[in-house]
């Protein structure tokens, strides 16, 4: 009887009916074994959803924006409450990205790199603006800062405002910024480890030189990703500035909440006005946010 030799991989079979080991190769590695139309069907309904619910309404709203002509948007945002939007708007990122830098680099670094009691707390405090409503954290401060809260009268007494102010509508943007640069570094801070700067250290450098040196330059581009984000939430925030602001006008106002005034006084092409350059805004910090993506690739495949 004729001995039958037993192929234990379909790449080591002999190749029958002129088909070439190639082919069988892409056949064996092929990522999926879906049909064409099952693969046309989800890319159809990805494309449909993010079309109803993203590229129809950002369409809509510079439609809107538009709808009195390009010299009434100019207009609408030159008008001075809105200038004065822009700028307050601007100036809560100014404070939130520098601030949130420090803090999360020191906070991954403590995290990553050291054991210490309260660890998981402090894990746990980064975190908490992501379950917490901001519109809770406004009252918060309300209830601390406010004249009738726990520090108001004594804030009051010393000619200190806080809530209706800049201060509050700072710490309001601090806090729901929080965990976007520490939550970006922890990860992969932890994956790195600690060779190379015990390393660095056993060579002689000092903790700022093995900083600079070692550290930073591995988290870079984890550093600018976490920056990006912290400055898209911190321009686009609405809740937790709406408490503490009190919507006055030329001063507490930030462009979200510029926007709502002007819908509510039935205003809609000045609103969609400034509400299209929050939109851009949004555009220019997701391009961003795919070129650090592209180069941060591209710097762990190198």
């Amino acid at each position: 009887m004729e001995s039958q030799t037993l192929y234990p991989h379909p790449l080591s079979a002999p190749v029958t009916g002129g088909e070439r080991p190639q082919s069988a190769a892409r056949r064996v590695t092929s990522p999926t074994t879906e049909s064409a139309l099952v693969r046309r069907v989800l890319i159809g309904v990805a494309l449909g959803y993010f079309a109803a619910l993203v590229l129809v309404p950002l369409v809509a709203v510079f439609v809107e924006a538009l709808k009195k002509g390009f010299e009434f948007y100019v207009e609408s945002l030159r008008e001075p409450d809105a200038l004065e939007a822009i700028r307050l708007t601007l100036t809560m990122a100014l404070i939130a990205v520098p601030v949130n830098l420090v803090f999360g680099v020191a906070a991954a670094w403590a995290i990553a790199k050291f054991e210490f009691r309260g660890k998981s707390l402090l894990v746990s405090f980064i975190d908490l603006p992501f379950a917490v409503s901001p519109v809770i954290a406004g009252l918060v401060y309300v209830l601390m800062f406010g004249l009738q809260g726990w520090l108001g009268p004594w804030l009051a007494a010393h000619g200190i405002k806080i809530i209706f102010a800049l201060p509050g509508l700072a710490l309001a943007t601090l806090f729901v910024t929080v965990p976007y640069i520490a939550r970006e570094l922890i990860p992969l801070m932890e994956a790195q480890g600690t060779d190379e700067e015990e390393a660095a250290l056993v060579l002689g450098a000092s903790g700022w030189q093995t900083f600079f040196r070692v550290t930073l330059p591995n988290i870079k581009w984890a550093l600018v990703y976490g920056a990006i984000l912290c400055n898209a939430r911190a321009m686009g925030e609405f809740g937790a500035v709406s408490v503490v602001s009190g919507h006055i006008r030329g001063a507490t106002n930030t462009m979200p909440l510029h926007v709502e005034i002007l819908y509510n006084e039935y205003n809609f092409a000045a609103a969609f006005a400034v509400a299209s350059l929050l939109a851009l805004l949004a555009i220019v910090t997701l391009v961003l946010k795919s070129v650090v993506e592209r180069r941060a690739h591209g710097a762990h495949a190198r």
